[in-house]
């Protein structure tokens, strides 16, 4: 079995910031590429997202692991001159910056792929290159809003709600990565490179398309639940979620539940009559839950083969049974904050690339300018 890093001797220049940028360039870095990371003086401002220690945030460590930090004051001469230096040589380029900032700064797409024809360039904005936003400013929660996916993540009495993670930030970062190794593949093959450029507000669009399609295809009809029961059912001792999938499994619900009257109705046997009787479908599965421990329903639905998650805390997962069989985590040693979970990237091998540590602003700054003949 080869085990070797499958982008082991590509040269990532990572000139972003913030979360969506930097996940992109950790993922290239996790498949094996060198990540030379561009900061300004005052450091990443994900370096300030959060509890901090030791000029570490949970998430500059979790986006930046394994990277090397230059610091560049791109406001003068010497730090644009610099940065165009080291872009010039790389094969992939990540920014974020808004549009025309990069032009200015004289490492823009069309400026560098003039010197070097098969690079690779990834342009991440919130809004998209174009149109009356595109130089807004955006962040996760801002295009959660404009997007919609607040409202498709509505709670139970109808609300809006932020969905509690940096969902659309991560998401793109991932697009990103993806569009980044296709280019990369053309790129070897036909020795041209690439603008790629993937915005904040595709992604938010692009994981609502079966959303914005029922929208389309029932206008006069709000957003409904796609089978029943089905959600978040309180136990004797805890919380399950319980997830319908089809009708042969609302049988087996039935049946392991003891709902005779269930298995006779026959306008429950279909999905789309167990929608319009979801809230009374509900209701009946909740009290009926509520009688025993999670414990209990988790070796009964087990046993009929029905959809279900007990409620966890993320960090119940590091001692879990099913996560130490599938080597879920690695050990990141962290200098000077702790030895810290890391969750092995999808698609790897625990010992494939161990991870290293989030570097410290500017750690590599003189021996990376060196080794380029910048300094």
């Amino acid at each position: 079995m080869n085990n070797e890093a499958m982008l082991s001797g590509l040269t990532i220049l990572d000139m972003s910031q913030g979360i969506a940028g930097p996940y992109c360039g950790l993922l290239l870095g996790q498949q094996g590429a060198r990540i030379i990371k561009i900061e300004p003086p005052t450091g990443d401002w994900s370096r300030q997202m959060g509890r901090s220690t030791n000029g570490h945030t949970a998430i500059s460590i979790a986006y930046n692991a394994g990277k090397e930090s230059v610091v560049l004051d791109t406001r003068t001469p010497a730090g644009r001159e610099a940065l165009i230096a080291l872009a010039q040589r790389a094969d992939v380029i990540i920014q974020n910056f808004r549009p025309g900032v990069a032009a200015g700064m004289g490492v823009d797409y069309d400026e560098l792929s003039k010197i070097n024809p098969k690079l690779v360039y990834v342009s991440i904005t919130g809004y998209g290159a174009q149109g009356p936003m595109a130089k807004l400013p955006a962040l996760d929660t801002t295009v959660q809003a404009f997007s919609g996916l607040m409202h498709t993540n509505r709670d139970a009495a109808g609300h809006p709600r932020r969905i509690g993670f940096f969902l659309v930030d991560l998401t793109t970062g991932i697009y990103a990565a993806q569009n980044a190794v296709a280019a990369l593949y053309r790129s070897a093959l036909t020795g041209k490179g690439r603008h790629v450029h993937v915005s904040m507000l595709q992604t938010a669009t692009a994981l609502q398309s079966y959303v914005l399609l029922d929208d389309a295809m029932f206008p006069d009809a709000e957003s409904a639940v796609f089978n029943a029961p089905t959600g978040i059912y309180e136990t004797a001792d805890g919380k399950i979620y319980v997830s319908m999938l089809n009708d042969p499994m609302f049988g087996r619900l039935s049946n392991a539940l003891g709902f005779n009257d269930w298995m006779q109705d026959e306008t429950l046997q279909h999905s789309s009559g167990r929608i319009k009787r979801a809230a009374e479908l509900n209701a009946r599965v909740a009290q009926a839950i509520k009688q025993n421990t999670s414990v209990y329903w988790s070796e009964l639905l087990t046993r009929h083969d029905i959809l279900f998650g007990v409620l966890n805390h993320p960090r119940e997962l590091l001692g879990h049974p099913q996560a130490q069989s599938i080597g879920l985590f690695q050990e990141l040693m962290q200098p000077d904050v702790a030895k810290l979970p890391w969750p092995v990237m999808p698609g790897q091998e625990p010992s494939q690339l161990p991870p290293a540590n989030s570097p410290a602003l500017g750690a590599h700054t003189e021996r990376v300018l060196k080794e380029f003949g910048i300094r």
